[in-house]
């Protein structure tokens, strides 16, 4: 019987099959497929080297394949079918370049080679495969090896591969998060920072602690090198004694001395910080993470805070003293005249005491309202022409009577020319009033005071020298700002608020000038000096308010007083009285106007809060009645801020004066009435 022909199958030869046996799935499908239309031909035609590694492929777990011959007819084991996807099984037998067509481009070169003699491996190689009817990127770590025939020649492609699509997508998922958390680290407004090893040498640092440090080149250096400056402030003990430890370190407001440039003088900041040891898998400390905030901005805040709290309780001591005092007097003098058994000179002594010691409780009440306004920038100015050399003998007019109580020496030292300033009078006077009170006050009976005024060419100082007590030098530098007094002591308690320098600082600010206090030491005097701005015109003549003759009087006028506290009502009307004016007393809205229509007054002062009605809608009220629009209506509150002197103003007040009122005032008002009605 002749050998058939090479090219027929010999279906019933079972031993030329024999390298398809077992194979899983795939084994079975090569044994049973249709190998008519495959360029492999039938496996029982198959050369021996193509047979070896179809036998190893078949029977490996590992997704593998061989492509064989000239058209390389596809054939792969059970591992390699999910890396086909849906392109199994038309694949088995048929061209590579028919399955793979989409990533042909890519893998042809490692083909080429491989038929070539030359071995190739790839790691995480990105390609775009449609294996599910849509493209899907994907990454393969693989191999490709030349499968030699018999002659030794390559005849085929072999490639041992795993689809890495899963860990690249997660190592990119992972990298991206770093990288997040890098930036999040970068960006943290605290300080952070990790130190590996005993020497804690610096691995990480985010902006916030080189900023701090000011240093950039600490990754790589020990902590001890990288900042020799911290060396003696306990940082670095505490380093050590953590990594020996194992026990994290919690600071709060921790000083710490910095550098924050090379070379920069050390700066105190204060840091509220952890320090955290890192342990590895076995428990052992290895590292230790450094995180904190840099806390000197709020500890300055609640330093600030505690000294105004202490301020303000000692404020509230000196106010509840400097009102008792007196409060002593005028209880006691009332009392006396209450009895009725004292003499006219007693009566007259008493009643001097009570108007002083009200007229210094009104100034305190005054330079409360003072500093408010000043401080709130709620002052304004009623700038003229003024010469400081008047202004000056002003102020030195209502200090005189200190200063001769005290048996003082008072040296005046003036320009001898007219020196100009644009300034309001008023407030200019309390500025200079004040410094010669605060002289006269701290210096002992018998002491001396100058005062000098000093032209320049563009400016004008101002400056009082005493040989009183002196200032502490560790007041000095706070003595302008509100509530600040030296310590007091029995034998020199002089008494105030610690706010009539502050008062001094503002006004003279909003004028344009500047003071400054000097003193060389305790018991060696003071001196304040004042610089203003001097205008360049030359004199002007400032009619003086006080030079008008306020006695000079046309007609007695009548006054209808509306308050409801009786005694005060009475007082005031009394002093009018006694400066010949006829004087009405109400103590509601009602009789006021009732007094009004039949009187009709001249003048009406009025008080705002009374038990029927307001005085603003008293004012309004009276403003109505045709016969009254002619009189004069002055408030007359314990309200005076520049809100309520508007509401006066709006409701058809003339004039607007605190309580109590000053007679001086009153008496100024009272008079241009008089004028107006000659």
């Amino acid at each position: 019987m002749s050998n058939p022909d090479a090219s027929t199958p010999q279906h019933d030869d079972a031993a030329s099959l024999i390298f398809l046996s077992g194979g899983g799935e795939m084994g079975a499908m090569m044994r049973a497929h249709d190998w008519s239309r495959s360029p492999l031909g039938h496996p029982s035609t198959w050369p021996q080297a193509l047979r070896t590694v179809v036998a190893l492929m078949l029977n490996s777990a590992f997704p593998m394949f061989v492509a064989w011959g000239k058209d390389l007819g596809f054939l792969y084991n059970d591992a390699y079918v999910q890396v086909l996807g849906e392109k199994h099984p038309a694949s088995l037998g048929a061209p590579f370049y028919d399955i793979w067509k989409e990533i042909w481009q890519d893998i042809n070169p490692l083909i080429e080679r491989a038929l070539q003699g030359e071995a190739t491996y790839m790691e995480k190689l990105p390609l775009l495969m449609n294996r599910h009817g849509y493209d899907e990127q994907t990454w393969f770590t693989f191999s490709y090896s030349p499968v030699r025939d018999d002659s030794g020649t390559p005849a085929g492609v072999y490639c041992a591969c795993v689809e890495v699509t899963g860990q690249v997508l997660a190592e990119r998922y992972r990298d991206e998060e770093n990288k997040r958390l890098v930036t999040l680290f970068e960006q943290a407004p605290g300080i952070i920072a990790v130190l590996r090893g005993p020497e804690h040498i610096f691995e990480i640092t985010n902006k916030s602690y080189m900023e701090l440090v000011g240093r950039t080149d600490l990754v790589g250096k020990p902590a001890r090198d990288a900042l020799p400056y911290v060396e003696g402030q306990g940082f670095f003990e505490l380093l050590d004694q953590v990594y020996t430890s194992g026990e994290p370190f919690v600071g709060h407001a921790v000083p710490f001395d910095i550098a924050r440039a090379p070379g920069a003088p050390l700066e105190r900041r204060y840091l509220d910080f952890i320090y955290q040891p890192i342990r590895d898998p076995a428990g052992d400390v290895v590292g230790i993470f450094v995180e904190g905030s840099d806390m000197t901005v709020r500890k300055q805040v609640e330093d600030e805070l505690r000294a105004a709290n202490r301020q303000k309780d000692q404020f509230l001591a000196m106010l509840a003293h400097e009102l008792r005092n007196p409060l002593a007097p005028i209880t006691t003098a009332a009392q006396l005249l209450k009895m009725g058994t004292l003499d006219a000179k007693a009566i007259r002594n008493a009643s001097e005491i009570i108007a002083r010691q009200a007229e210094h409780m009104t100034d305190l009440v005054n330079d409360l309202l003072d500093v408010s306004r000043v401080t709130r920038g709620l002052v304004t100015l009623d700038k003229e022409e003024l010469d400081l050399n008047a202004v000056v003998a002003g102020a030195l007019e209502q200090v005189r009577p200190l200063i001769e109580s005290k048996r003082h020496s008072l040296t005046m030292q003036l320009s001898g020319e007219p020196v100009h300033v644009l300034g309001d009078r008023t407030r200019l006077v309390q500025v200079l009033s004040n410094i010669l009170n605060n002289a006269a006050k701290y210096t002992p009976p018998g002491g001396e005071i100058v005062l000098r005024v000093t032209a320049l060419e563009d400016h004008v100082v101002v400056t009082v020298r005493d040989n009183g007590i002196g200032i502490e030098p560790d007041v000095l530098p706070y003595i302008f700002e509100l509530f600040t007094q030296a310590e007091r002591t029995p034998d020199r308690s002089q008494g105030g608020l610690g706010i009539g320098l502050a008062l001094v600082k503002s006004l003279v600010a909003l004028h344009g000038g500047k003071v400054d206090a000097r003193s060389e030491a305790p018991g060696k005097g003071s001196e304040f000096e004042i610089c203003l701005p001097r205008m360049d015109t030359g004199a002007a003549a400032t009619p003086e308010a006080n030079g008008e003759s306020l006695a000079a009087r046309a007609q007695p006028l009548r006054v209808v007083v509306v308050d409801d506290n009786q005694d005060a009502a009475q007082m005031l009307a009394t002093l009018l009285e006694v400066q010949g004016h006829s004087v009405s007393v109400e103590y509601d809205g009602r009789g006021a106007v009732l007094r009004a229509r039949i009187e009709r007054p001249h003048v009406m002062l009025l008080d705002i809060g009374l038990p029927d009605t307001d005085g603003y809608a008293l004012a309004r009220q009276l403003r109505a009645i045709s016969e009254l629009r002619g009189v004069t209506l002055i408030a007359l509150t314990g309200y005076g801020q520049d809100e309520d002197r508007r509401m006066a103003e709006e409701a058809g007040f003339d004039h607007h004066l605190v309580k109590p009122a000053d007679l001086a005032q009153v008496t100024a008002i009272l008079a241009s009435v008089q004028r107006s009605t000659a």
